[in-house]
């Protein structure tokens, strides 16, 4: 039986940042990209750390019997994802975190309320047009095509960084009992407090990439994809031989 892998996007994008990861995945893994309230087939919904939770449960509650899952998230996603671990650990056979290991308060929380209120004011064409220059340069095309694509999300940015910021903290990882991976870029700004989370988790541990960014699974899909698979095949390894 293949393992099911959730893949948990960041802000502003939805399920779709994922389709270059899916194309490799999927020949090993049964792969699964859930949107975000406030994001692309959930856009109406509003972001809260309940409704994000209730729509990663979706995904992890269709698997098979005894079917192993791997949720992953980025960002905001992965900030989700540790809040539906933390509820539902049991349901896991792995967690994997990308640029979701900081404190969010002092000047980093202030940043993100401004982040916020100038998405909310600056014109949605123009943000987007900033988003794309940016994004071309930064990404592969099997990346940024499909993003492009679809567009970008912005009414969610708001109330979901400030779901973050009340309650995006280690201690979400204090009662996961599964294996938690805390992978965070070199220079990634939501990667400061990476020892403080992977040592929050009963069975937690810190990767962190060399000269990579916030913007890991963007910037450097492939490489991605291979820590999530090899992540993937050494918990469903050792759960098969505890089970």
């Amino acid at each position: 039986m293949r393992t099911r892998l959730v893949l948990v996007h960041g802000s502003r994008v939805s399920g779709v940042q994922w389709a270059a990861h899916r194309h490799w995945l999927e020949p090993e893994f049964e792969v699964c990209t859930p949107d975000l309230p406030g994001h692309g087939s959930r856009a109406a919904e509003p972001f809260t750390m309940d409704s994000a939770a209730a729509a990663i449960a979706v995904d992890v509650d269709a698997a098979a019997p005894g079917q192993p899952v791997v949720l992953v998230g980025h960002s905001l996603g992965g900030f989700a994802a540790m809040e539906y671990a933390a509820r539902h650990s049991h349901a896991l056979t792995g967690l994997v975190t990308i640029g979701a290991a900081t404190i969010p308060r002092g000047p980093g929380a202030a940043a993100y309320r401004l982040l916020g209120l100038a998405t909310d004011r600056a014109s949605r064409a123009r943000v987007t047009r900033l988003n794309d220059a940016l994004l071309s340069r930064m990404a592969p095309p099997e990346v940024f095509d499909p993003i492009h694509a679809e567009g970008y999300w912005f009414d969610g940015v708001r109330p979901s960084w400030a779901a973050v910021m009340a309650g995006g903290r280690p201690e979400l990882l204090r009662e996961v009992s599964c294996p938690v991976l805390v992978v965070r870029g070199q220079w990634d700004q939501l990667g400061l407090d990476g020892p403080r989370y992977a040592a929050a988790a009963p069975h937690g541990r810190l990767h962190t990439v060399r000269g990579a960014s916030h913007l890991l699974p963007l910037t450097r899909p492939w490489q991605t994809s291979a820590l999530i698979a090899a992540f993937a095949r050494e918990v469903t390894a050792k759960s098969a031989i505890i089970g």
